[in-house]
């Protein structure tokens, strides 16, 4: 687009990998595509010798990241600051700097002990993977059992040369006669970026967002004139939704987001992992306060008339009542989502083997309505938690119960996996299943029911924020995570016109709704059920964005 600011530009690479670029240029990515496979999952790794362990050169260990030098193919350990031996073998051989992570392939710079991102190596990852990619009528799909055998591309003498990677690209799309959803795009990795993945899709698939970016109603021209920094988060959103709503089902690289990103967030700005939850929140903070300049919060009622609270903003009750008199304190607070306790019962837990759901009685399992009722039930302060009641005049023992004031349109519920053991002094994450309905009724949490059911009908008319919202939601997003707390992995399943989508990073693929029961949620998102079904409608048109982003095509998945 010619109008593009020239502010947004790729995250500028470590020194070190522009030095390695401009003595090697391309030949060490095209020489370890050999080296590389994709997984049954999509994910793509350093190739293993099934008979041999890799270790590190210098302590013959195996443990922790091992990285794969792209000069000498010698590997190395890092398992923390102090024991660092890729930085040694950086500091011991002159150029070595560069190595490649062999369980993420991605690039890892043993100097500055960071992943680094470089577009061409993404390239030439993307290449390697579309070689390997299975074709069939549908979306992708590894996860469900078909009677028809999948045919693979046959790389028909094709090279690897990145050169060739738009060739290639157009090659597939015409030998594949796949259906796809408009808007149903992957992602590509930019170095542990899969918590920034997850998040993104589950946004761009909420229906209340789509409609005002695909609308237009964020003007990228006026941001451009009265913006002194030339950055704004909205506007490379709406970048992402012209993408994605493009027609194009190339995997999308969000380099220019996750840079402006950084620069709205610097204290979150590293390729390490980060924490989807955390991202979430920043994220629409930083589109508030973006929104906030732009347009003043109405003083009358003091609600704020930006995008992310417009969709995302809910209002919660407080009551704190004193047990020795029953005077009860009220407060309000503004949330944009609900963040619950997971609570144990005993049930079946699910299971995904081969394509099948098992269950297995276990204790270890928990509901989202039971979380809920945890949430809005009575809970008796601590001596410690002492508060002061207006009416004895003292501090007083006294129950808290927490309640809805006011849905949203798009209700996030934020599971709590990870606890922190003051006595232990460590973190862990809690691997325990999430029974979740499909629809969801929240007339039972609402401050109204709640101090009804407390009172009895005593109380007649009741909070006028909660009269004509509707109180049914529909599921349309989970976002899961997997593995360990320091070593985990996010992926996003999408509930598109009532069919759920996997979506991992630039990988996606169709799955049943077991499987889907079967994961461990970790942020789900339901929308108002009339808004779900009238974006279930809009996607049978399928309308194409008008602000189609040029940009160049690495990989189709599907």
């Amino acid at each position: 687009m010619s109008g593009r600011n020239p502010t947004y530009t790729n995250p500028k690479p470590c020194k070190h990998l522009a030095d390695y670029k401009l003595k090697h240029g391309l030949d060490g990515y095209n020489s370890l595509q050999k080296s590389l496979k994709t997984t049954p999952n999509g994910r793509t790794a350093m190739n293993r010798d099934q008979s041999k362990i890799p270790r590190c050169s210098f302590c013959s260990g195996y443990e922790g990241r091992l990285y794969f030098c792209l000069i000498c193919s010698s590997v190395s350990c890092f398992s923390s600051l102090e024991l660092n031996h890729a930085f040694l073998h950086s500091q011991s051989v002159k150029g070595h700097e560069i190595a490649v992570d062999m369980e993420r392939a991605e690039l890892f710079c043993c100097v500055c002990c960071d992943q680094v991102y470089d577009p061409d190596f993404d390239k030439a990852v993307m290449c390697k993977q579309i070689m390997e990619m299975p074709c069939n009528n549908n979306v992708v799909d590894v996860s469900i059992e078909s009677s028809n055998k999948r045919r693979k591309v046959a790389p028909k003498k094709t090279a690897l040369d990145l050169k060739n990677s738009r060739d290639l690209v157009m090659r597939l799309r015409r030998e594949s006669n796949s259906c796809f959803l408009w808007g149903l795009r992957g992602l590509n990795n930019l170095g542990s970026t899969c918590f920034m993945n997850s998040v993104l899709q589950a946004l761009l698939h909420a229906p209340p967002l789509r409609n005002y970016f695909l609308t237009e109603q964020h003007s990228r021209e006026s941001c451009r004139k009265s913006s002194f920094d030339g950055l704004c988060l909205r506007c490379e959103i709406a970048t992402l939704f012209s993408a994605f709503f493009s027609g194009d089902r190339a995997p999308y690289s969000p380099a220019r987001f996750l840079y402006s990103w950084w620069k709205h967030s610097a204290d979150l700005a590293s390729y390490e992992q980060q924490d989807a939850h955390e991202f979430f929140i920043s994220l629409l903070d930083r589109i508030h306060e973006r929104g906030e300049q732009a347009r003043p919060s109405n003083k009358d009622n003091g609600d704020c008339h930006c995008i992310t609270h417009r969709v995302f903003s809910g209002v919660l009750r407080s009551d704190v009542t004193c047990t020795t008199c029953g005077f009860t304190s009220t407060t309000y607070d503004p949330c944009v989502d609900i963040s619950l306790d997971l609570d144990p019962r005993n049930g079946c837990a699910m299971e995904v083997a081969d394509g099948f759901i098992k269950q297995s009685e276990t204790k270890d399992m928990s509901t989202l309505v039971g979380c809920l009722d945890l949430f809005t039930r009575p809970e008796k302060l601590g001596s410690d938690q002492k508060l002061y009641c207006q009416h004895c005049q003292v501090r007083r023992d006294s129950l808290k119960q927490m309640s809805i004031r006011r849905l949203p349109l798009v209700l996030c519920f934020h599971i709590k996996r990870f606890e922190h053991s003051p006595i232990r002094k460590m973190s862990r994450k809690i691997n325990r299943y999430l029974q979740f309905p499909f629809t969801l009724d929240m007339t039972p949490y609402l401050s109204s029911s709640i101090v009804r059911n407390r009172f009895g009908n005593r109380i007649f008319a009741f909070e006028s924020d909660e009269a004509d919202i509707s109180t049914e939601f529909d599921v349309f997003a989970v976002v899961t995570h997997s593995g360990k707390l320091e070593s985990g992995h996010y992926v996003t399943y999408l509930r598109l016109k009532n069919q759920w989508y996997k979506c991992d990073d630039a990988w996606i693929t169709q799955v049943s709704e077991g499987v889907v029961r079967a994961s461990q949620g970790y942020l789900i998102y339901y929308v108002q059920k009339i808004l779900y079904h009238k974006a279930s409608e809009d996607m049978l048109a399928q309308p194409i964005s008008p602000h189609r982003d040029s940009f160049l095509s690495t990989s189709v998945c599907c």
